[in-house]
Formats: C-alpha cells, structure tokens, sequence
C-alpha cells in the first residue's frame, strides 16, 4: 500500500513514539503537589516551551487541546462568549471545525460574513479589509487550505487587523511540519494545531493564546491551562508532541526539500495524463499537496477502486463519506460535476521516489480502466 494521504493524518514518527512510550511511566497528576505530581508538572512545562518554541510564541502562550478542532473552537467561541454580540469574519473554504462554530454563532444572533476566494482558492486581503465593520470582533482565515494546499496571505491579512487591533486567529493544522510559522511574523492573536499532521498522535493540539488575549472557557471544572481547558493534562501525548516539535525545527529544511521535490514529480506526471487538471495555485501552495480533476471519473468511485494499492482522499478526509461536493472546490467556481471528479494527493516526509513512481502508474492505468 502506497500512503499519500498525509493531509488526512501522519503515521507517528518512531522518535515519537518512542518518547511517547517512556512518557507513559510520567502517571503523576501534574497539579497534584507532592513529588511525582510536580516531575510530572515539570515534563509537561517543558515540553510547553519546546512547541512555542517551534512556533516563535512564549511558553505561557501554549494552551493544550484534544486536537485542532478543540482549539478552533474554543478559539472563535471563547472569543464570542466575550460579547452579546458582534461581527465575525472568516473564509468560504474553512475546515468545518471554523465553519460549524460560525453557524452556531449565527443562529446565536452574532454577524458572520463568509469572504469569497479566487480561481485559485486564496482569500485577497482587500476583501477583508472591506468585510471589517465597527463591532468586528474577531477574524479567522485558515492558514492553508486541507484540501488544495492553498497558502492564505496571512501575514499581510495580520498587518491589516494589527493595525485596526482586530484580534486574529488562523487554522495552521495542515501548515506546521511542510512551511516555517511564526506567530510573531504572522501577526496572530490565536494559532491552531492538531499534532496528529505532523507525524504525533491523535488527540493532542494546542491553541497559541497572545499574551493577556481573553478568550472564555467551553468547558467547565478545575483551573488546569490557565483555566481555559479543564481536566488533567495528557502527559504522555503533550511529550509526544513536543518530541514532534523539535523533530520539525531540526529537519523543516530537509523535509520542506524532500517534499517538494516528490511532489512535484508527482504533479508533473499526473499532469500528463488525458483530461487530469490541477485544482488551485502551482505556486502558492504546500510542498506536499495536490489536487486534480479528473475528467469523466467519480472520485468517490475512484478512491475505492485503488484503495488497496494506493491511498488518497477524494476531498477531505473528515467528510469523505459526504454526497455533497466540496465546498472548497464550490467557492473555487467549480461546477459540482468537476468537484465530484476531484483527488487530494498529500505526500509526506516517508513518502519515497519509488512510490510516487509506482503510485502515478496505478493512477493513470487506473483512470484508463473507468474510462472504457
């Protein structure tokens, strides 16, 4: 089985897992005050400083999630949950963990204006800076897209809201690990990640909090993480994560290298099939992902028929099983017909030459068949 579904999620790194298993013998509850409470304690602090340090944030500014839709969430809602009411903007192309809070705020009473994208599905800051009203309380545009790799103007976006102290917070869960981040050249008052992306386990993340930015708990009970995220912290996964963490900052050039380099082989080759278009930018885009139309296939069709030799993801992963198409590819201008022929193909740091050899010729051989 050739694996190039890594915007889906990433096996574990065996220098993960390895720290990950040793952390398991950490069972001291890191509040609790007595020894083994407080080495307990001690881990989780600097594991907390070894991911801000990935991202140019402060170690206070690290909040531990379940993952990355936890921190969205208790991004957009804690901030909400701050007013009565207010004006939200945010991106047609979110990952439904934005979109969904939105709505929810919506049917709350709050204003939400959804900014549209272009052909290559990246938001143009002008458009927000339109979109910005009086009571704009907060803005959230994902940093890439899951689904197209798009790359948003971010940094030129936190310029904007900077300047008119606009809080800002971007979705980075498929960025950390395939581009550099800094909190501090982005401008951002809130970052999202979900380790799960970049080679750690499911269900640990963290949400960037600046310095003194008030947002409101979703959840109630002790005053663990600042009081923003009750229950006992993960010690074994917080390790986890920040064992990934320091594995990115030691290798994101040589990984960022190998990635694009595969890639776009890949995208060469796939290119050259009859009828195989890509989807969004060739430059402003992830090293790792592409996205094609294939004419006159069903993706979903598609997927199924070489998911035993190949694996890929006809939209995203998280609503694979969806009959809609894509609401990327939609507010792209795509027609349903090209959405519902649309693959994602993310390849990863384990990805090698061999696969992505062996990989385009199960893809193409494979749309010959469906076409007959």
């Amino acid at each position: 089985m050739i694996y190039l579904d890594y915007n889906a999620t990433t096996p574990i790194d065996k220098r993960v897992k390895d720290e990950l298993i040793k952390a398991l013998d950490i069972f001291g509850n890191p509040s609790s005050l007595h020894k083994i409470g407080q080495k307990a304690k001690e881990i989780v602090e600097i594991s907390r400083q070894k991911i801000a340090k990935l991202i140019d944030a402060e170690q206070e500014e690290i909040i531990f999630t379940s993952g990355g839709t936890e921190a969205n969430n208790l991004a957009i809602l804690g901030r909400a949950l701050c007013f009565r009411k207010g004006h939200i903007i945010t991106s047609s192309i979110e990952h439904p963990s934005v979109l969904n809070p939105c709505k929810e705020l919506q049917r709350m009473g709050y204003d939400v204006t959804y900014l549209p994208v272009d052909s290559h599905g990246i938001v143009n800051p002008d458009d927000v800076k339109k979109a910005i009203k009086k009571d704009t309380i907060l803005v959230t545009i994902m940093h890439s897209n899951n689904e197209t790799g798009s790359l948003q103007p971010i940094k030129e976006i936190g310029e904007i809201l900077r300047e008119k102290e606009i809080p800002f917070h971007t979705d980075c869960a498929q960025s950390i690990g395939k581009v550099s981040i800094s909190v501090k050249e982005l401008n951002v008052t809130m970052l999202s990640v979900a380790g799960h992306k970049f080679y750690a386990p499911k269900g640990i993340g963290v949400l960037f909090l600046r310095k003194n930015f008030i947002v409101k708990p979703l959840f109630l009970g002790a005053s663990h993480e600042k009081g923003l995220r009750p229950g006992t912290e993960n010690v074994p996964y917080i390790v986890a994560l920040a064992k990934a963490c320091e594995i990115i900052r030691e290798e994101l050039n040589l990984t960022i290298s190998h990635l694009s380099n595969i890639t776009s082989i890949l995208m060469e080759r796939l290119l050259s099939i009859n009828g195989v278009k890509l989807n969004g930018s060739k430059s402003k885009r992830l090293p790792n992902t592409i996205n094609i139309s294939i004419d006159g296939i069903d993706a979903n069709k598609f997927v199924s028929i070489i998911g035993d030799k190949v694996a890929l993801s006809a939209g995203a992963a998280c609503h694979g099983n969806s009959k809609k198409p894509s609401h990327v590819l939609i507010a792209m201008g795509f027609s349903e017909r090209e959405a519902f022929s649309s693959v994602r193909i993310s390849t990863g740091k384990f990805t090698t030459l061999q696969e992505v050899y062996d990989a385009s010729e199960i893809i193409e051989s494979n749309i010959e068949k469906m076409r007959r």
